[in-house]
C-alpha cells in the first residue's frame, strides 16, 4: 500500500485519477511504441504505469488519445521521477507536458475539475 503523502502541496495543478491509454517510445535514440495505461492527469502531466525504468530528464513521445478531444493527440513528455511498484515488472512513471497548446491545456483542466467535482 503507498505511503499517503502528508507534506505541503507541491504541484501547480490539481491532479485527478484518470484512467485511459497512451501509447508511449522513447525519442532519442527512437525505439518502437509501448501501450500503458493512465493513472491520473493534471494540466502539467501525467502518471502512467510503465515496464520498465525511465531515467528523470528523459523524453518520450506520446501518442493518447484523451476522453475529452476527438482525435489522438502527439505529446513530448519528460521524466520527472520514476519508481518501482512491482519490482522489476512495474514502475510509476511521472511524465511533464512540454508541448501542449493552450486550448488542449485549458481543456484538461476542465476535465480535471469535472472529475473532482469541482
Amino acid at each position: 500500500m503507498a505511503k499517503e503523502y502528508k507534506g505541503p502541496e507541491r504541484r501547480k495543478n490539481p491532479r485527478a485519477d484518470a484512467n485511459f491509454v497512451v501509447s508511449y517510445r522513447i525519442k532519442e535514440p527512437e525505439e518502437d511504441y509501448d501501450l500503458s495505461q493512465t493513472r491520473n492527469l493534471s494540466q502539467g502531466g501525467i502518471l502512467i504505469t510503465t515496464n520498465q525504468y525511465f531515467k528523470k530528464g528523459l523524453h518520450l513521445e506520446m501518442t493518447i488519445r484523451f476522453p475529452f478531444v476527438s482525435q489522438k493527440i502527439q505529446v513530448i513528455g519528460e521524466v520527472t521521477n520514476c519508481r518501482e511498484a512491482v519490482p522489476n515488472i512495474i514502475y510509476e512513471t511521472r511524465i511533464k507536458f512540454l508541448n501542449l497548446n493552450m486550448d488542449l491545456i485549458d481543456k484538461i483542466g476542465g476535465h480535471v475539475k469535472r472529475l473532482l467535482g469541482r
